[in-house]
């Protein structure tokens, strides 16, 4: 599958104006990209316990609701745009159950990307 990063970078870049962070003030938008062609687009939803729900994690709980199980690359778009922005660890781990090499699409607003792979962002996850 060829993989458009500009287009699924774009979606992240969009869907996170959707953000909910009041107390970080740090939005997050990310698109996941699933094997069967369909996009699933996330944000991050803060509250005032800190018990946060990261963009990533919003994107896939609802492509496995959907009937999703295989992805092939996820776009990330954080803060201000300025730079680039990666998963944080336990969406790394919880990722890496899914896919060790999910492409890891980062974007920033002015469209410039870096892809790493999910597994070298997390050599060492935790394995069954």
């Amino acid at each position: 599958m060829k993989i458009d990063y500009k287009k699924l970078g774009q979606q992240a870049i969009e869907i996170k104006a959707n953000s909910y962070a009041p107390y970080s003030g740090y939005k997050v938008g990310c698109a996941l990209l699933a094997k069967s062609g369909k996009v699933y687009v996330g944000v991050n939803v803060e509250n005032a316990i800190y018990k946060s729900t990261c963009a990533e994690i919003t994107a896939l709980n609802t492509a496995i609701t959907e009937g999703e199980r295989e992805f092939v690359a996820l776009a990330v778009s954080g803060g201000d745009g300025s730079a680039f922005a990666l998963p944080c660890g336990l969406c790394r781990q919880i990722l890496y159950e899914h896919n060790p090499d999910l492409e890891i699409v980062s974007i920033t607003n002015d469209k410039a990307i870096q892809v790493k792979i999910l597994k070298d962002l997390l050599p060492y996850a935790f394995t069954l």
